[in-house]
């Protein structure tokens, strides 16, 4: 079982609460009861005593809850703990308080207390107002204690969605299909003899297609003009590779074009549309990709003519492995938690992947 253990920071945090809230409650007893009833130097003495010696034994306390395991404990045996933890301190803290007040008030002091006829309901009371600073004091630390593991607690989840959003994007990025790759490879070698200038180009669009795929692992969110440019040269590739078996159509709102989404979110989406719709339409391929936004929502959505493939259907050769979606499902949840919709539809033989997001107003996404 975990044991807490305060580090630096919270060392600091500990003794700024604890001069704070200890001087304060001293200065409010001095000055709203003990200086206008008594003024002199001995009785003022006196009671900053007492105060020293609470101050004492609640940095004790603090070192005795540290050895608690109370992260394994009920609630119940917690405050059985505190309850009898600040009834011994009160009464500790009362002795000590008489102990070290004799040198001040002189040993008659102590024989006038122990022979005053009140002497017992004083120390009661005085043991029991103890008890209540004492009881609060505890009650406030683990209050401080639940709240830094919560902080904690919600600090490692971020940090673990966000370490989970990176490594499935890295995922994406060794699933993008190597055929792409070599296609593209093989089409630049046949590409050298034949016509050098679009052998070039080829290179230079694969180039710089592959630098975005480096360059955005540095960030989860990138600017959607961003994502289209990666697309455009993605496409220029394979335009050059199917020359007029394919038509690509880019319309963009310029309201969506500096909207964050997730770096190479749309990938996968424009890589189905090229490798089914090939299978699955009349030349030539044509495909789609709109984007809008409206009352703080993006709507992307990529289309091609074709037909949509479920698994299961007969032609098996047509049926991928669904990673690439799966993919992009999973990293909306996490970016976009009840905040966006992904919808996949077939109509008049074309095939719609519309995505919907939604900024979070708290953190700009």
């Amino acid at each position: 079982m975990m044991n807490v253990v305060f580090r630096p920071k919270n060392n600091t945090a500990f003794w700024t609460l604890q001069l704070s809230g200890w001087g304060l409650l001293t200065l409010f007893e001095f000055f709203f009861y003990v200086y206008p009833q008594q003024s002199d130097l001995k009785s003022i003495a006196g009671f900053f005593v007492t105060y020293v010696v609470g101050f004492a034994i609640s940095v004790l306390l603090r070192y005795h809850f540290r050895h608690i395991r109370y992260q394994s404990r009920t609630m119940l045996s917690l405050s059985v703990i505190v309850v009898s933890t600040a009834i011994l301190a009160s009464v500790l803290w009362r002795w000590l308080d008489v102990a070290l007040s004799i040198p001040i008030h002189g040993v008659v002091w102590v024989k006038e207390l122990v022979n005053d006829p009140r002497f017992f309901r004083s120390m009661v009371s005085n043991i029991f107002y103890h008890f209540l600073v004492l009881f609060c004091w505890s009650a406030l630390y683990f209050l401080i204690k639940f709240w830094q593991e919560w902080s904690d607690q919600k600090e490692r989840t971020e940090k673990a969605n966000a370490l989970a959003q990176a490594a499935q994007l890295q995922m994406l990025r060794y699933q993008l299909n190597p055929h792409f790759l070599f296609n593209s490879l093989n089409s630049i070698r046949a590409l050298i003899d034949e016509d050098k200038k679009t052998a070039k180009a080829m290179i230079t669009e694969l180039s710089e297609f592959l630098r975005y795929s480096l360059i955005s692992k540095h960030y989860s969110d990138v600017p959607l003009d961003n994502e289209i440019e990666a697309i455009r040269h993605y496409f220029a590739i394979e335009k050059k590779r199917y020359e007029d078996k394919l038509d690509v159509s880019v319309d963009i709102d310029p309201l969506a074009e500096d909207y964050p989404v997730l770096s190479f979110l749309m990938h996968p989406l424009v890589e189905n549309a090229v490798k089914y719709g090939m299978q699955t339409s009349r030349m030539p391929l044509k495909i789609r990709i709109e984007a809008r936004v409206q009352d703080g929502t993006l709507t992307v959505r990529v289309s091609n003519t074709g037909k949509w493939v479920e698994s299961g259907q007969e032609d098996r050769m047509l049926v991928g492995t669904g990673t690439g979606l799966d993919n992009v499902r999973q990293r909306l949840e996490n970016a976009f938690p009840n905040r966006h919709r992904m919808d996949i539809t077939e109509e008049d033989g074309w095939v719609y992947i519309s995505i919907q997001m939604t900024k979070d107003m708290e953190d700009g996404r």
